[in-house]
């Protein structure tokens, strides 16, 4: 069986109001992607974390991951994101089932 894919995006809110609105038109565009965690208060084990929010996001696949990040439905939502925040992300392969 082929590996899940996950989205880990580290988000650092600069205007909260714009958040909303990318929220909104993100929110439209999941598709299959499956929200596992949404966290504001993350612990950090090591080094220093990024953000004031951490979003991880699942996928059935690496490449199910890249399509929808990738996607024209999302990418109009991510301008929206990039300008209300500084952000990481990275797409990661989980272990074959």
């Amino acid at each position: 069986m082929a590996a899940k894919g996950y989205i880990i995006i580290t988000e650092d809110i600069k205007d909260p109001e714009g958040m909303k609105e990318y929220a909104k038109l993100a929110g439209a565009a999941m598709g299959s992607a499956k929200i596992v965690a949404v966290d504001t208060k993350p612990e950090v084990l090591e080094g220093t974390w990024h953000g004031s929010q951490t979003v991880v996001l699942e996928f059935g696949s690496v490449e199910a991951a890249r399509e929808w990040y990738n996607s024209d439905q999302y990418q109009a939502a991510v301008k929206l994101r990039q300008a209300a925040a500084d952000c990481n992300g990275v797409i990661l392969s989980g272990f074959p089932s």
